[in-house]
């Protein structure tokens, strides 16, 4: 049960925190027009001051990430990030239940390594990351959709992981302060790293919601590689949920438990995460919870296997319920008893431990 404490110095619950290296590419690229954008320049000269190796394309076509084979093509992408600028196409939002009204984004591709990504089969051509130098006007976009009667929830981590880039780019303290001035919209995206230190001063006005992706130990230690450890991830929440005079941003906060898995003994791994968890937040807190289940589909096993011939993930579908899609697509998901069984444990065990914390969806 959450109690109300004194709040200690921000470090203390952090002196034997793990803090993994920040991505650094191998190589980084510029297209001609992103380089016309003042948002381009800024990036430019972000990455020059990080003694980043730096090529500008003839065209505003990336080239050179692909390899011999498939593996090859997936390592030369994962070391590559591009600027570029978002195509027309990126300035028509669509909606995106139950997580937001709207989607945007500032970039796509992730330098993480999990072995589950979501984003295989979703985006097109080699993984590289692709950040987008009219953010701007990707920004000023947003306030078409904002509507005056009503508050307007946008999603800024669909292609992307923002805060693994932010060291790079920006882009995400750019964001949360233009939302920050709008009052009718809220702002939201999830994490899997921890480098929140420079983010949490920005006045957001309690219009940003930050939320971190959690997952068993076991889950998070074999297939999550690239990412902040789980105790780094629990400490980022911590010190993004105090308050200023705490030492904290006074962020809305949430936790993406995601995605959540059938493993063995999985009852037993994920209340000792939710122990861990309650353990750092233990002070009111402005907290939500999205539980999503574990799925995949015959394209995303095709391109994961390709990626990550040797993984442990379980992508077997006679284990598996197929669920289909009104456009005739497929997805394998956990057989309706086992979605049952973990429904109703998630609900008691957060319900036992965070009552004041709403479950937003269970999928």
């Amino acid at each position: 049960m959450q109690t109300e404490v004194e709040f200690p110095p921000i470090n203390t619950a952090e002196t034997t925190v793990k803090h993994p290296k920040l991505w650094m590419p191998k190589r980084v690229v510029f297209v001609p027009e992103a380089l016309e954008q003042p948002f381009g320049q800024q990036v430019y000269e972000r990455v020059q001051r990080l003694g980043l190796p730096i090529e500008i394309m003839k065209n505003n076509r990336v080239t050179g990430l692909r390899g011999e084979t498939e593996r090859e093509t997936y390592k030369l992408a994962k070391n590559t990030l591009a600027i570029v600028n978002a195509p027309p196409s990126a300035f028509k939002l669509r909606p995106i239940p139950p997580s937001a009204d709207f989607q945007f984004h500032l970039a796509e591709g992730c330098p993480a390594h999990c072995q589950y990504c979501y984003l295989a089969g979703s985006l097109q051509g080699p993984p590289a990351v692709r950040v987008f130098a009219n953010l701007p006007l990707i920004l000023k976009n947003n306030e078409r959709y904002m509507q005056a009667n009503k508050i307007t929830s946008f999603e800024a981590s669909c292609y992307t992981d923002p805060l693994s880039i932010e060291h790079l780019t920006g882009s995400l303290e750019e964001t949360i302060r233009f939302f920050g001035q709008k009052p009718e919209a809220h702002l939201r995206f999830v994490t899997k790293f921890d480098a929140v230190d420079p983010l949490l001063d920005i006045e957001h006005n309690g219009h940003t919601r930050w939320r971190i992706s959690l997952n068993a130990e076991p889950v998070s230690r074999r297939l999550e590689g690239g990412t902040s450890p789980l105790e780094a991830r629990l400490a980022a929440l911590r010190k993004l949920a105090l308050p200023k005079e705490a030492g904290g941003g006074a962020y809305p906060i949430g936790v993406v438990l995601a995605p959540i898995m059938a493993i063995e003994n999985w009852q037993e791994e994920y209340i000792k995460l939710l122990d861990r968890l309650e353990q750092k937040l233990d002070f009111p807190t402005d907290l939500t919870f999205e539980l999503i289940t574990h799925r995949f589909t015959p394209g995303s096993k095709e391109v994961l296997l390709g990626w990550y011939p040797n993984t442990s993930l379980d992508l077997d579908e006679a284990q598996r319920a197929v669920k289909r899609n009104k456009f005739g697509g497929s997805k394998y998901v956990y057989p309706a008893d086992v979605m049952l069984q973990m429904k109703r444990f998630f609900y008691q065990e957060i319900g036992r431990r965070f009552p004041a914390a709403k479950i937003l969806y269970w999928t």
